[in-house]
């Protein structure tokens, strides 16, 4: 994995190498401020704060601990839910990664482009494994004051599908039986705001992109095993037709 373009900041505050342990996850923070102000204040021994990186809403990657040392981000814990929290300081088996803004912000492509390449660089330098518990937000250490770090505009789903290299995933999908049943189907999918059709083939296998869906809505046949299957189907067309115009409203 090619490593992103980082500038080198440098700050004071950081434990010695002595104290670092394997690293077993990456833990994202929000700023609550920019990027030039992080800097200043992670420069300053006084704040007694760093992270080993922030990122730029302009893409901007800057260092400032090594990730020989352990970075001082996420060592007060407050009813962690953090399964992987043994105990002992979290700085010592994380590394942290700031990203310049306040909660709630909407990312910018630039900066999600950045922390994306920055994660996956991170993950295969490191040896971590891309789960909900070995990248997390500092809220999952602190649940009481960090509580909306990295904050409701952090992008959790669409990182972790392109971390775990996967494709957009529908919201829903609408499975036909066969052929036949595409003007109803076309009806249900035009309710959920035109979302992907799909009809069974010959085999009566389930295509891949409709049982990845979050939700499935199958019209007319047998169910598909799918978690969150909507069953729309009746003895005959007129029961299938009946079912759906039930759905409908």
């Amino acid at each position: 994995m090619t490593k992103p373009s980082i500038k080198w900041i440098g700050s004071p505050n950081h434990s010695a190498a002595s104290k670092k342990l394997k690293t077993i996850a990456i833990v994202d923070h929000i700023m609550q401020g920019s990027l030039a102000g992080t800097d200043s204040w992670f420069k300053n021994p006084a704040s007694k704060a760093s992270s080993h990186f922030g990122v730029g809403k302009n893409g901007d990657i800057h260092q400032y601990v090594g990730l020989d040392y352990p970075a001082w981000a996420n060592g007060a814990v407050n009813k962690p839910d953090w399964p992987l929290y043994t105990g002992v300081n979290p700085n010592y088996y994380t590394v942290s990664i700031e990203h310049e803004g306040y909660t709630g912000d909407v990312m910018p492509e630039a900066q999600y482009q950045a922390t994306l390449a920055l994660h996956r660089w991170l993950i295969e330098l490191l040896g971590i494994p891309v789960t909900r518990d070995t990248i997390i937000g500092h809220y999952r250490i602190d649940s009481v004051n960090k509580a909306n770090c990295p904050g409701s505009g952090f992008p959790w789903e669409r990182l972790f599908r392109d971390l775990e290299g996967g494709e957009d995933v529908l919201d829903v999908a609408v499975l036909l039986n066969t052929k036949d049943d595409f003007w109803a189907g076309a009806d249900v999918a035009a309710r959920h705001g035109n979302c992907g059709i799909f009809i069974r083939p010959a085999d009566r296998s389930v295509p891949k992109d409709a049982m990845s869906a979050k939700r499935l809505i199958l019209v007319g046949g047998p169910t598909t095993g799918h978690p969150s299957e909507v069953l729309l189907s009746g003895h005959d067309k007129y029961g299938t037709a009946a079912e759906v115009k039930k759905h409908l409203g």
